[in-house]
């Protein structure tokens, strides 16, 4: 039983051996067979390696040929290049250096020319001061003889003609300056005439008279009620905002605006247009409209003042002064339209300048702005005589001081010192001396019906005073915080006594304070 056992260990064991053996030598046959295999790859791939770096060294061998005659040749045109250069420099050098002989050889010549005409000239000088001596001796000779013969030394005789040739030139002078005189005298006159009246000729503008009533037209006899609004209350908020008085008459389709104050009648007529276009008349809104109109008329003025410039051709003037020549538009003189005026007396001066000779452009800002004055901003203002209120504004926005002058002179309040005094002095007169150019009687009632008003402004709490009925109704609105209703009756009172005490006019004047008092609040 245990050599069975011994027996199956004994083969068993030997099996392994065996099999060990001979796996052995399968995996020694195999890894023979994979050696020779890798040693064939490798031979190939090196044969493959030999074969691709023989091509690649040829072809780098063949590109590193044709760079280098490619280099080569970029060299060789460098070199050319630079040859080239180098022989037109050196071309340029012998050019110069040849220039230079000749040069050289020609300032030679000339500086050899140069010291002989100094050799001929210090001869010729030496001669002439021989020369000057002989004659200073011959002169001083022939000097002691003729004082010898006259008896008198050169000295004396000198002064002896030089006071004869004054005597003789004094008398030429004078005789001249006579002759001159009776001939400036004898047409002097004569050309002044032919300068005004050529210059008069050449500007014909048109006589414009103004007077103190506007009429408003409608289209129907309906608006005229809308107008007049609930017992008149329409009319009456029209008149306060405006100090225009409104007549509504039996004339068809018209409605009267009087006032003094033509910028007033315009705001209220443009006023009333806008309501009537609208169709809503009532108080607030003729409040707001005419507040409106007020702000319009300002821009108007303005836009009338820059077109009245550039149609004069005036430039660079202050827009403080071209707002005073647009309000000119509104204002008279005499009756007379004061802007046309200034535009007449404007195109006058610069005419007459060119006849003479002057600066035209000067003389027409001159009289463009001769009459300024006469459109005050304040109360203040209205004591200084225009001429003079002119003048300081105009030194104020910076005008040249002959416009200035000509400005404060042309009714001689102060002394004329430049020639565009006298020149806006005398066409200031061609234009208000036109037949019908300006009527008397209208400006001392404008001037009547702004002194009522004024009179009205000396007194405290007084809002706003307008002369309506041709001066027959003084109408005062007054602060209601600041006058109780017995103070506004005694303001009343105080104000007819004033213009009793103050004032001159015909008939009777009544005076009317009005005192409003309004509360408003805001839904929010």
């Amino acid at each position: 039983m245990e050599n069975t056992i011994l027996l199956i260990v004994g083969g068993a064991v030997l099996g392994i051996i065996l099999g060990y053996i001979v796996a052995k030598a399968l995996e020694k046959n195999n890894a023979s067979k994979l050696i020779k295999n890798a040693q064939e790859e490798s031979n190939s791939i090196l044969r493959q390696a030999n074969s691709e770096g023989e091509s690649i060294k040829k072809d780098k061998l063949l590109q590193a040929k044709e760079k280098f005659i490619e280099l080569k040749s970029e060299h060789e045109k460098i070199i050319l290049s630079r040859d080239k250069k180098i022989a037109e420099a050196e071309k340029r050098t012998r050019d110069k250096e040849s220039q230079i002989s000749n040069e050289l050889a020609k300032n030679k010549k000339l500086s050899q020319e140069i010291e002989d005409k100094i050799k001929d000239y210090d001869f010729r000088l030496e001669f002439l001061e021989k020369k000057k001596e002989e004659v200073d001796k011959a002169h001083k000779s022939q000097v002691k003889q003729l004082e010898v013969i006259s008896g008198l030394s050169a000295e004396d005789a000198k002064s002896q003609l030089v006071e004869s040739l004054k005597n003789e030139a004094k008398a030429d002078a004078m005789a001249y300056i006579q002759d001159t005189l009776e001939e400036a005298k004898l047409t002097a006159q004569q050309d002044a005439k032919k300068i005004i009246i050529n210059t008069i000729q050449r500007i014909g503008t048109e006589e414009a008279i103004d007077n103190c009533v506007s009429v408003f037209n409608i289209e129907s006899d309906d608006v005229k009620g809308r107008i007049i609004g609930r017992e008149g209350r329409n009319i009456r908020a029209i008149e306060a905002a405006t100090g225009v008085e409104i007549i509504v008459d039996d004339t068809p389709e018209a409605i009267i605006l009087s006032c003094f104050d033509s910028v007033r009648r315009e705001v209220a007529r443009l006023s009333l247009h806008k309501l009537v276009t609208d169709g809503r008349i009532h108080p607030a809104k003729i409040e707001e409209v005419v507040e409106k109109t007020q702000k319009q008329i300002e821009q108007e003025i303005i836009e009338v003042g820059k077109r009245t410039v550039i149609d004069l051709g005036i430039h660079g003037l202050h827009p403080e002064l071209i707002k005073l020549v647009g309000r000119m538009k509104y204002r008279s003189s005499y009756g007379q339209n004061l802007l046309q005026h200034s535009r007449e007396v404007s195109k006058l001066c610069g005419v007459m300048a060119a006849e003479l000779g002057l600066n035209p452009k000067i003389a027409k800002r001159a009289g463009l702005l001769h009459d300024i004055g006469k459109v005050p901003d304040s109360e203040a203002d209205m004591e200084t005589p225009h001429a003079i209120l002119g003048m300081q504004w105009a030194e104020k926005y910076g005008e040249k001081p002959e416009v200035c002058n000509a400005i404060g002179a042309h009714h001689d309040e102060i002394e004329m010192t430049t020639l565009f005094a006298p020149i806006v002095q005398v066409c200031d007169a061609i234009s208000g001396a036109r037949p019908g150019a300006r009527r008397q009687v209208l400006d001392s009632y404008i001037q009547r019906l702004k002194d009522l008003e004024d009179v009205a402004f000396g007194f405290n709490g007084v809002n706003k005073a307008y002369a309506i009925q041709a001066g027959r109704e003084l109408r005062v609105m007054v602060e209601s915080e600041r006058v109780s209703d017995e103070q506004a009756a005694n303001l009343s009172f105080e104000i007819s006594q004033k213009i009793q005490t103050d004032m001159t006019y015909p008939g009777q004047v009544k005076v009317t304070v009005i005192r409003e008092t309004r509360a408003v609040n805001i839904a929010k």
